[in-house]
């Protein structure tokens, strides 16, 4: 699935974003790509919410309107008090924002586009501005668009609301160091319950980019106590990863090996016979795939080849499947990996294997969060993409873990190695109940 990028420029970005307080932008509509028409524009913007038109002139102005309601073509003038038009461009250092006249008006709720009452956007299914008579908004046109009303390209964002919660919506201790060294004491002493098991397997899948092997060097990082990168990573569009790979990590700088295995694959893709498929994964469960086995992505995992082992032991097996999800690409899940990614929960179930969700790359989704990472649980944004994450996989939201691999840092953070502990920790939890399930199967 090719991703619609946006128009604007990061200066243009950084301006239109500070016309709001903790926001984020989804591009829902862009012109050169879904047509200047109207018809186009409802379909994809219509029951948003608020939402920002962005329109762009051949005068290189960037202006247009917010509204905060709802479009739903009803024909009806829509009072509402927090929409404005807007302009940038470089020959001001701030953004203009003009708001309504009588400080209620919005905008007119018809078929036909955005109807400011004084600018109507994709009218006539054209890349020019109407002019409406009217005062609900005064302007000088200058000022607004540079007295061009023809369009180069014309973009719809869902203004989604990221700022700050009164109360956290999952409590965590961020006290320093106390709480790290609690967090790493526990995963250093943990045992799993069965007696021929001294480390829980935890398997990462996810699609490609999404951060698994990232995740793993994070933790490796925190063990280590300075910022490493052991496994491969990278943002190419195919998987970095073509091995299974299974990584111990010390406990310290030469010390004992964690009582934890962490278990990369190669990434998940749209393709039915791209990337790492069911099958494959079936026999890694199953604990038939050995450390560094090659994947071939046109032949799921054979019997006869090198890397089988064909009489798997508990300590083989996987203990708990981590799928590992880009918080920033959420919305942008193709259908065909959204039904991807339900026929591999479905398979795992039948094996009984529990599964949790880490929601990576959180401080670029967010720009509350990337301002102060503690603001993570009082985030409305991160809060909602784990409820939507939860929906989408079929998983409990206590089953949805946001944290922050390094990734472009030198140095630990101790906020950032509290998150990370914490799932991983969860982890651990969470391959109990997958023991627990053994002893009562009657196995062990």
């Amino acid at each position: 699935m090719s991703v619609v990028k946006s128009s604007l420029s990061v200066e243009q970005e950084k301006k239109l974003l500070s016309l709001f307080s903790h926001v984020r932008l989804h591009l829902l509509y862009k012109a050169s790509i879904h047509g200047y028409m109207h018809s186009a524009f409802h379909n994809r913007c219509d029951g948003q919410g608020p939402t920002i038109l962005v329109a762009y002139n051949k005068a290189g102005f960037v202006f247009g309107g917010y509204i905060s309601k709802n479009y739903a073509q009803t024909g009806q003038v829509i009072n509402d008090d927090k929409a404005f038009l807007y302009s940038i461009t470089d020959r001001r250092e701030k953004p203009l924002r003009v708001s309504s006249t009588d400080g209620q008006y919005g905008f007119t709720d018809g078929k036909h586009g955005l109807n400011v009452g004084v600018l109507w956007f994709l009218n006539n299914n054209t890349a020019t501005v109407q002019i409406v008579v009217g005062n609900s908004y005064t302007f000088e046109a200058e000022e607004m668009h540079g007295n061009n009303l023809q369009l180069t390209e014309c973009e719809v964002y869902r203004v989604e609301d990221c700022g700050g919660l009164e109360t956290p919506w999952r409590k965590i201790d961020w006290e320093g160091y106390g709480t790290k060294d609690r967090l790493m004491d526990y995963i250093k002493n943990y045992k799993p319950e069965v007696k021929s098991v001294v480390q829980a397997r935890v398997l990462l899948v996810g699609p490609v980019g999404a951060g698994k092997s990232s995740f793993f060097n994070s933790i490796n990082s925190v063990f280590k106590g300075h910022v490493t990168g052991q496994a491969n990573t990278g943002s190419a569009g195919t998987s970095l990863t073509t091995q299974f790979r299974t990584y111990s990590i010390k406990a310290d700088q030469g010390g004992k090996a964690l009582p934890l295995v962490l278990c990369d694959t190669m990434g998940l893709e749209q393709g039915p016979s791209a990337g790492l498929d069911l099958d494959d994964i079936t026999s890694i469960l199953k604990g038939h795939v050995q450390d560094r086995y090659q994947f071939n992505p046109s032949m799921s995992v054979q019997a006869d080849g090198v890397g089988f082992c064909k009489s798997p032991g508990w300590k083989d097996m996987i203990h708990c499947v981590v799928y590992v999800l880009d918080a920033c690409k959420v919305t942008l899940l193709s259908a065909k990996m959204v039904d991807k990614l339900a026929a591999i929960r479905k398979g795992i179930n039948k094996l009984g294997v529990p599964q949790l969700v880490l929601l990576t790359k959180v401080d670029e989704a967010c720009p509350l969060v990337r301002e102060d990472l503690t603001n993570i649980y009082l985030s409305h944004y991160i809060e909602r993409m784990t409820r939507e994450v939860s929906v989408c996989l079929g998983v409990s939201q206590s089953c949805v873990l946001p944290v922050k691999n390094y990734s472009r840092e030198l140095e630990l953070d101790i906020h950032t190695d509290i998150l990370l502990l914490t799932a991983v920790v969860q982890m651990l939890r969470y391959s109990n109940n997958y023991f627990d399930d053994i002893y009562q199967a009657g196995d062990q």
